[in-house]
């Protein structure tokens, strides 16, 4: 997984600022999968903050033609990379394609909506990874549609192992504005967080699946 330490430094201080990453090690939240956890990250928030939203757009539209070349077409996830890779597609005056989690019931059952093109180089946007799964199943849906699969850029990462794991398996490679590592060591800095409570979501990134706090 690629990234700038220090882009990684500024996106997590933004997202802090306006909480779309929040911190709680005495009240843990639950996820959708189950998994008890002190973090939760939710990069929708962005897209209602204009200078920042700007601010990722940039840094994405930047990074995609460093690492990757331009590609012919831009893919968000459903639902949380939509807004945010219209934008990116925007800014490079390029077509962009959306991917459901799962092909549409009616019509024309689609799971890829957009006009795309069989053989076409795209970057996928997606705003966080966890396991890696539900970005991965996207990247095999543009797949199955022909696409060639440049490599993939979200706004988080935890840095999980089972991701970088999928990511390799999958041959997909992910560029990522900030991570966990990056995050929490601007919390400490800044003091969002105690060197305690570092320790404490360390130690929830070593087995996330398993761990839980007694309250």
């Amino acid at each position: 997984m690629i990234f700038n330490k220090d882009t990684a430094s500024q996106t997590a201080e933004l997202l802090l600022q306006i909480n779309a990453i929040k911190l709680n090690s005495e009240n843990p939240f639950t996820w959708a999968s189950g998994w008890k956890s002190p973090i939760y990250c939710d990069n929708r928030i962005i897209l209602s903050f204009p200078a920042i939203r700007n601010y990722i757009r940039d840094e994405f539209s930047k990074n995609i033609e460093k690492q990757f070349g331009k590609p012919d077409v831009i893919a968000g996830v459903a639902t949380g990379a939509i807004g945010i890779g219209i934008l990116v597609a925007e800014s490079l005056g390029i077509p962009f394609v959306y991917v459901r989690p799962e092909p549409k019931k009616h019509g024309r059952l689609n799971q890829v909506e957009g006009f795309l093109q069989k053989g076409q180089n795209v970057i996928v946007v997606e705003d966080l990874i966890s396991t890696g799964n539900s970005s991965l199943l996207a990247v095999e849906a543009l797949r199955n549609e022909g696409a060639n699969i440049k490599g993939m850029v979200a706004i988080f990462s935890y840095g999980f192992e089972v991701a970088e794991v999928n990511f390799k398996n999958a041959n997909v490679d992910l560029f990522t504005l900030s991570n966990y590592e990056c995050l929490l060591e601007l919390a400490v800095a800044k003091e969002y967080i105690t060197e305690t409570e570092q320790e404490l979501l360390q130690e929830w990134k070593k087995n996330p699946s398993e761990w839980n706090v007694e309250v």
